[in-house]
């Protein structure tokens, strides 16, 4: 039964991947946040993890390590007329490139896929062998 708990530990974390991913998107244009400044990126750090900690050569699953906030200085674009401009006129906006996490999200996706596939397949060959030990 480990195989299915490797398989919900990566499903976990591409879950929590497309969560980040889907965020950051939607905050691509936001100029303010609770900490005043412009929304910051946000990306998912993955660890392994031992599925049994007890064997020695136990399954070796997926975890979250944490969620990071991107180093990148925020990208500042001249429009005087934005509520959030500057006495200069520049407003500072996300370091976001709606392309790249869009990319992000289809890679997140097809790991989510491949890892129900495994998941299925598992349970196949679990249902197999009970059909034989009848």
């Amino acid at each position: 039964m480990d195989l299915f708990d490797v398989s919900a530990s990566a499903l976990e974390a591409q879950r929590m991947r497309m969560n980040t991913v889907a965020s950051n998107m939607a905050n691509a244009q936001s100029t303010k946040t609770e900490a005043g400044g412009p929304y910051v990126k946000k990306d998912v750090s993955f660890a392994s993890m031992l599925i049994n900690p007890g064997e020695s050569d136990g399954l070796v699953g997926v975890k979250v390590n944490g969620i990071v906030e991107d180093s990148k200085p925020p990208i500042v674009v001249y429009d005087p007329g934005h509520p959030d401009a500057d006495e200069n006129g520049n407003v500072s906006m996300p370091n976001i490139n709606v392309i790249e996490e869009m990319v992000n999200m289809m890679m997140a996706l097809r790991a989510y896929e491949a890892n129900v596939k495994a998941f299925n397949m598992s349970k196949g060959m679990y249902q197999k062998a009970l059909e034989i030990g009848r």
